[in-house]
């Protein structure tokens, strides 16, 4: 999936492997998973009523990445709502 490989490069993450897709009969819908050395990326796709829904974690800092505006041009978001949990692991002893 292109958002995929956007996120991946936009953000200097680093995979391991290729991702993994199931495709739901019926639907159209998909669960993609990628582990990546920094944790994983994995969405769900509901084209039944339009949605998408995107989990990257990511266990080191990272610039913020635009997603109104790339899911705006990658999957053609008319609206996209994010929700981000600031994890502080601080220095380990």
């Amino acid at each position: 999936m292109a958002v995929f490989e956007a996120l991946v490069a936009d953000l200097g993450l680093n995979p391991l492997g290729t991702p993994l897709w199931h495709e739901f009969p019926g639907t159209q819908g998909h669960t993609g998973l990628w582990l990546l050395a920094e944790s994983h990326l994995a969405c769900h796709s509901f084209p039944e009523f339009g949605g998408l829904t995107l989990n990257l974690f990511c266990c080191r800092p990272r610039a913020a990445w635009p997603w109104e505006r790339r899911l705006a041009e990658l999957v053609g978001a008319r609206s996209v709502s994010v929700q981000s949990v600031p994890r502080d692991y601080g220095v380990l002893p």
